[in-house]
């Protein structure tokens, strides 16, 4: 079976770090002043785009954490594979998930399962940005991807000169779905809504919403009772890596650098903002979408 994840009871049992309080703190945050120098264009060939009946989703696929994840992606959008396909599993406050032709949680496609890439080896050429008193250990961003990590000055006793990481499923982070085996993700994966530590190192994770996590949050809702199965699910009416997307349609996606002053005068205000609760999963994608 393919339901993965996690079991419902479990689900039921967490509270969402989308809480009211929260949501009134990153509005309390102010937009920094930026530069050019601030922001990276994010690469057309790692840009997921995911149309549905209720708007757009962008998702930024973070090859470096799991690039056969990554590659399973862009080959299966590119191919048309998703077009059409349901969220057949929508949780409030926890995910959707979609990327079954079956529509049933037990499907997947015709190529061949992948291993687990639950963590992954970071080196310096990462563009690892730390972000201080964000939780245990070392944790920061990649590209857009929370992670935890072990310190840079690990670096110099590795054979390879990098250090193990791993994804947080933090709100918009995409994960890939899999059966109780670590090595049975296919086709199936799923957008986060809120935080959920119990998937980090166990599951793999590989993007963020950088813009659109508002639909997925729109998304018909199924019940904890049924494992979250929506009795009228959504579909995806198009998913294509936006490389493969004719140039007029082709969005354009920058996204405010983690290393940059800006990004971190915006971490430090949240981080004010939130007081003693603050975590990694505070720290949100600043994001800008032209065209499309």
């Amino acid at each position: 079976m393919r339901l993965g994840v996690i079991a419902a009871a479990a689900a039921a049992l967490l509270a969402s770090v989308q809480t009211p309080a929260l949501a009134q703190a990153q509005a309390a945050v102010p937009a920094p002043a930026s530069s050019a120098a601030d922001w990276r264009t994010v690469a057309p060939e790692n840009l997921l785009v995911i149309d549905t009946p209720k708007g757009r989703i962008l998702v930024e696929v973070t090859a470096v954490a799991a690039p056969a994840h990554a590659e399973r992606i862009r080959t299966l959008a590119n191919q048309g594979f998703y077009d059409g396909l349901k969220f057949h599993r929508v949780i409030p406050d926890f995910m959707a998930q979609t990327g079954d032709p079956q529509g049933t949680g037990e499907g997947g496609s015709e190529l061949p399962d992948l291993k687990a890439e639950f963590s992954f080896r970071r080196g310096r050429d990462a563009g690892f940005a730390v972000v201080p008193s964000a939780g245990q250990g070392v944790r920061g961003l990649v590209g857009v991807l929370p992670v935890e990590t072990q310190p840079d000055a690990q670096m110099m006793i590795t054979a390879d000169f990098k250090v193990e990481a791993h994804g947080l499923f933090c709100p918009g982070v995409l994960g890939m779905a899999r059966a109780g085996a670590p090595d049975t993700a296919n086709s199936q994966f799923f957008l986060m809504m809120g935080e959920r530590d119990q998937l980090n190192g166990a599951y793999t994770a590989f993007g963020r919403v950088v813009s659109g996590l508002d639909v997925v949050k729109k998304l018909n809702k199924g019940s904890d009772a049924e494992d979250g199965k929506v009795a009228n699910p959504d579909i995806m009416t198009r998913v294509r890596m936006a490389s493969a997307l004719p140039e007029g349609e082709r969005p354009t996606v920058r996204v405010m650098d983690a290393r940059s002053p800006a990004f971190a005068e915006r971490i430090a205000a949240t981080r004010t903002a939130r007081g003693g609760s603050f975590s990694i999963c505070d720290v949100q994608p600043v994001a800008e979408v032209v065209g499309g």
